[in-house]
């Protein structure tokens, strides 16, 4: 791994920065470097939408988060805690396997494909990592699930199997089951983009009402800009691996400055 930790050892502590912060990340894939010195952050309960062309490094950030990549450089912190790195004595050091596991326990995913298990009703789907990971009871699990299984409007598919629902649906259990885990941030990535157009709009009213109803921290990579204007506190425009221009959906979406971003934006808005 070509982590390098110089940069990391020679950081201010961030034991009281709660949120997502990015210091000087870097992300490599073979020659093509995907995020190039990336900082930002987002703060506790924030809801934060990254926009940009194909290949300009947003769903990398998501990956790194939920440690299915690591970085090449720089730290991230989540909760004031290193995500990327771990500390050994005074120095940050690349985390291991056991450390990531314990520190993304606050992140939640809802990815593109719905990944349920199609063997199991839409209720086990929700309860299984809350039993064997956070050991809850069954009975507290079950209790749980049937709440957010009401919140995303599935109260009467408890009992039904994965194909049996529509792709909407699958997708509403899968936000319900992200949120089983009681995640202090849960990160989107185009969850609305395998879904046929007539169904994108009960999912999107589905986290608009876990926006408006909690103060979960959300991030969010998605090409609905009417969901961004919604739900967003603000939004980042990237290209080729960097922040280009950042500001509320109001400034971003009714003025934008940059000329990268005036472009997407027509190029986007222009085929709904």
């Amino acid at each position: 791994m070509a982590t390098t930790d110089s940069a990391a050892q020679a950081l201010p502590p961030r034991e009281h920065a709660d949120g997502i912060r990015f210091e000087g990340v870097v992300k490599r894939f073979g020659d093509n470097v995907v995020l190039r010195e990336l900082d930002f952050a987002v703060a506790p309960g924030e809801r934060v939408t990254l926009i940009g062309p194909s290949g300009s490094g947003k769903t990398t950030i998501l990956r790194l988060l939920m440690t299915l990549e690591k970085v090449d450089d720089g730290v991230i912190w989540v909760n004031g805690h290193p995500l990327s790195h771990m500390k050994r004595g005074e120095r940050l050091v690349p985390a291991d396997d056991k450390y990531l596991h314990k520190v993304r326990g606050d992140i939640g995913m809802v990815f593109q494909q719905f990944n349920l298990f199609p063997n199991m009703s839409v209720l086990r789907n929700v309860t299984e990592a809350p039993v064997h990971v956070l050991k809850l009871s069954r009975d507290e699990a079950n209790e749980r699930a049937r709440g957010l299984l009401d919140l995303v409007g599935l109260a009467d598919k408890a009992d039904s199997h994965p194909a049996q629902l529509s792709g909407g649906q699958q997708q509403r259990v899968a936000i319900a089951r992200a949120l089983a885990m009681q995640p202090k941030i849960l990160l989107l990535d185009e969850v609305t983009s395998a879904l046929d157009p007539e169904l994108v709009a009960g999912v999107l009213d589905v986290l608009r009402d876990i926006a408006n109803e909690t103060d979960i921290t959300m991030l969010c990579v998605t090409h609905e800009m009417g969901f961004a204007r919604d739900v967003s506190h603000r939004v980042l425009m990237f290209d080729q691996g960097q922040i280009v221009e950042e500001g509320s959906p109001e400034k971003i979406f009714s003025e934008p400055e940059n000329q990268r971003t005036q472009d997407f934006l027509h190029a986007v808005l222009d085929q709904h």
